[in-house]
């Protein structure tokens, strides 16, 4: 299989599988990143009430991703009427969070009760001296910001100095920022795996996320060098279920980083959404013969939804409608594919953070009947029909197998 240099195996899965033969023999999951589809119940909680990210892009601009619409966004969105070929619905999360590990983990099937730790106001002496002793510099920052603008206000001061830029968000994030031609690469990731080691017990947040950066002079981008470190995953999630069956589980974008590697057998890090399609599509048209490819594609959060960046979005969801059609072509006959989201990011909003939001369901197969899977109480319902397929189960939720096959 080609792909970028990063590309690994990291476990066997050649031993005889003890997991039950189902309908399909492989599934495939896509997650567009933040692409939520309206306010959760309980989103006036999380500060998100009257949050839509698909419906406010769509009344702002109009989206057109007529494949999308044919595998059954046309019954989530005001799409227009039209043929539909797939299965359709939505979900609504139950754990205590709006942020990428929280999402991706209720959907293999762990659910949080108590959400991981902000730092609105910074991150305190206990997580920030030990982190300097490991760098032999202080930080510059410490205090919530946009990655964009962060860099806008220190890249000169972090280039001239070499003190990481350390910032957090919303979101229970630890983020270093550095300079790939002052800070190595590899450096840098030791310092965040620092970071997480440091970040145990009551500071144990979701992520620590590598955030490189290049340019000069004061025009600086982030380039697609990130890496997330998550905290491990608990027991009974998708990916350790199937692996541990003997099935192979390929991870495509940065799923690795948020299951820490646990139940991943194949991975391989993507630099944007257009990649992450085709390798996933590549996936299916190769091997492997029974499991699960879960990818994540990330453009439309980071590129996006954290800039406040309607048309971008847009566009972006557009490209992706185009870019589903080969995943579509690669199909075998006995293949599943489900697409969805992990939370919400609505740019129309003023706030650049994540938003508490249900997320789209669609399942599709070449024999598929269309049919309402309504509203999922909890994302969970994802995973155990995946692991149901394979006579399995994960710690939490409802199959709906047997209505999407």
């Amino acid at each position: 299989m080609p792909g970028p240099a990063d590309f690994r195996i990291l476990a066997s899965v050649s031993a005889p599988s003890p997991a039950s033969p189902g309908p399909f023999d492989r599934a495939a999951i896509v997650v567009f990143d933040s692409a939520g589809c309206g306010d959760a119940p309980d989103a006036a909680e999380f500060g998100d009430l009257g949050a839509n990210t698909l419906g406010h892009i769509h009344e702002r601009v109009g989206l057109k991703v007529p494949n999308l619409a044919r595998l059954g966004w046309r019954r989530i969105l005001p799409l227009g009427d039209g043929e539909v070929v797939g299965a359709w619905g939505r979900m609504r999360e139950r754990s205590r969070g709006k942020d990428t590990t929280t999402g991706h983990w209720e959907i293999a099937g762990a659910l949080l009760e108590q959400p991981f730790p902000t730092y609105p106001d910074g991150f305190p002496p206990e997580v920030i001296l030990p982190f300097e002793r490991v760098c032999g510099k202080p930080v510059l920052w410490n205090r919530v910001a946009s990655g964009t603008e962060i860099l806008d206000r220190l890249g000169d001061e972090h280039v001239r100095t070499g003190r990481p830029i350390v910032y957090t968000s919303a979101d229970s994030v630890f983020q270093v920022a550095t300079h790939e031609d002052v800070v190595p690469l590899e450096t840098l990731h030791a310092w965040c795996r620092a970071a997480r080691e440091i970040l145990r017990g009551p500071h144990e947040v979701g992520r620590v996320i590598a955030r490189p950066f290049v340019g000069r002079d004061g025009r600086y981008e982030r380039t697609a060098n990130r890496r997330d470190f998550s905290v491990l995953p608990p027991d009974g999630c998708l990916p350790q279920v199937l692996a541990d069956a003997g099935l192979a589980v390929v991870a495509v974008g940065k799923i690795e980083d948020i299951f820490a590697g646990r139940g991943i057998t194949e991975a391989v890090h993507t630099k944007d959404n257009a990649e992450g399609a085709r390798l996933t599509a590549d996936y299916l048209r190769r091997g492997p013969r029974r499991g699960l490819i879960f990818t994540n594609l990330v453009d439309f959060d980071t590129k996006h939804g954290h800039r406040n960046d309607v048309e971008g979005y847009a566009r972006c969801l557009e490209e992706a409608d185009r870019q589903i059609v080969p995943v579509l072509e690669a199909l075998g006959e006995r293949d599943l594919l489900v697409i969805t989201a992990d939370h919400g990011n609505d740019p129309t909003d003023p706030s650049t953070d994540h938003s508490r939001e249900l997320v789209p369901l669609v399942a599709y197969h070449r024999r598929i009947r269309p049919v309402d899977l309504g509203l999922r109480p909890t994302f969970a319902d994802l995973g155990q029909t995946v692991a149901a397929n394979f006579g399995l189960r994960v710690a939490n939720g409802e199959s709906f197998l047997g209505e999407v096959s």
